[in-house]
């Protein structure tokens, strides 16, 4: 079976950022089936004369077009790139041939190539929602327009119409799918969150080797890790709330905040407003993925946060799942399928979207209690390893491809 995996921001391990779909395409390789992943790139080697640079990596065939994107462009700038890369993919798209398609967001329009291809050569195509776009651009503000709002809405109807299956990344964003659409259940809507990659966050560490520890010059009572975009939706101003209120309470509660955005700086900035700046936060920049084990091995808790809008609980962070791979607690600030896990499975701790002294101070309580800690780490590893590991991702996507093209 040959796959054509179409990802507008396909990383690899030794590149910054998500790389599901990198663990999954080299499993369906694993698996005897031939990839081809479209991807863009901000990497200059790949500014060439030609339009599309293949190469090969991992067994994997990856086409890059080179198109610079980063978070802290403006909506305009970024918009700009996704309608490049729709119509130079698109037209790539139909110079290839494969059995099925996958299609993964963000952002939507990623679709509208898959589309083609299915029109255009009836290739059927399985698209992957990874978040409810554009349900939750429209909630933060992010598109005003009226008439703009009801294309997108347009877009996303005809895309999960005409897709072979539907691949949400959450039990919320199947809900939102369903409700909103009710006529899609005659069709596979398979939930596949987001991977906990236990061979990568499980290797062994040297103890003395404490990554934290050692940029610090110091090691704390607690440490807990942000690790991922400093975004407009990601709330980095509560984290820096949280650290002013934990303060006082107690000095040797540290938060350790790791990544890029358009919001560092103004995080950093609050961050010496409030008094907090390396004190008990501490800002380091981006970090491949590869070297992301180490610092969950060198943390207390990881964390994943949003600002306080509904359609943004839907999320499937990676933060979440890096955490459970790690075998330590999750901490979050919001409702949701995360939260309603967590207290399940007693995997961390739920944090109220708004801040009280009280709320902190149980929480500060809460990170003194290492017996609760040791047992939600056990209950984060068999979560990630039972639930969420790339064999069951993967077991499950081989379902869906059999099931929509028909092979034995």
């Amino acid at each position: 079976m040959h796959i054509l995996y179409i990802h507008q921001y396909f990383k690899t391990p030794d590149e910054m950022g998500g790389t599901r779909s990198y663990d999954l395409a080299k499993s369906f390789v694993l698996k005897g089936n031939e990839v081809t992943v479209l991807s863009s790139t901000s990497d200059k080697k790949y500014k060439t004369k030609k339009r599309w640079t293949r190469i090969k990596r991992d067994e994997l065939w990856v086409d890059y077009i080179y198109l610079p994107y980063d978070n802290e462009m403006s909506f305009s700038k970024r918009s700009k790139v996704f309608v490049q890369f729709i119509y130079f993919a698109t037209q790539h798209l139909l110079k290839l041939n494969c059995d099925v398609l996958l299609a993964t967001s963000t952002p939507l329009t990623i679709g509208i190539p898959a589309l083609v291809k299915k029109w255009a050569h009836k290739t059927p195509f399985i698209f992957e929602a990874r978040d409810v776009w554009p349900e939750a651009v429209i909630a933060i503000g992010a598109i005003k327009n009226i008439l703009l709002q009801k294309a997108l809405y347009f877009l996303e109807k005809t895309i999960y119409a005409n897709a072979a299956a539907i691949v949400p990344l959450s039990v919320d964003m199947k809900h939102s799918i369903v409700s909103r659409y009710p006529k899609l259940t005659n069709k596979p809507i398979v939930v596949i969150e987001n991977i906990s990659e236990i061979n990568r966050f499980q290797k062994e560490y040297d103890s003395n080797h404490d990554i934290i520890n050692k940029l610090l010059g110091f090691k704390p009572r607690f440490t807990i890790l942000y690790a991922g975009t400093f975004g407009r939706v990601n709330g980095m101003d509560y984290v820096i709330n949280l650290a002013e209120k934990s303060w006082v309470l107690d000095n040797e509660l540290i938060y350790i905040l790791v990544g890029s955005g358009a919001e560092k700086k103004n995080t950093i900035a609050l961050a010496k407003k409030k008094g907090v700046w390396k004190k008990n936060v501490f800002v380091f920049d981006a970090i491949t993925k590869q070297e992301l084990p180490q610092w969950y091995a060198s943390a207390d808790m990881g964390s994943s946060f949003v600002i306080p809008i509904k359609e943004l609980w839907a999320n499937s962070a990676n933060k979440f799942f890096d955490t459970l791979a790690s075998g330590i607690p999750i901490l979050i600030n919001h409702q949701g399928w995360q939260k309603e896990v967590i207290e399940k499975d007693n995997l961390g701790y739920v944090l109220p979207e708004q801040l009280t002294d009280e709320n902190v101070r149980d929480f500060v309580s809460y990170t003194q209690d290492k017996l609760l800690q040791e047992s939600q780490k056990k209950n984060a590893f068999n979560k990630a390893k039972g639930f969420y590991s790339l064999d069951v991702a993967v077991e499950k996507y081989l379902a869906i491809f059999k099931a929509v093209i028909k092979v034995d």
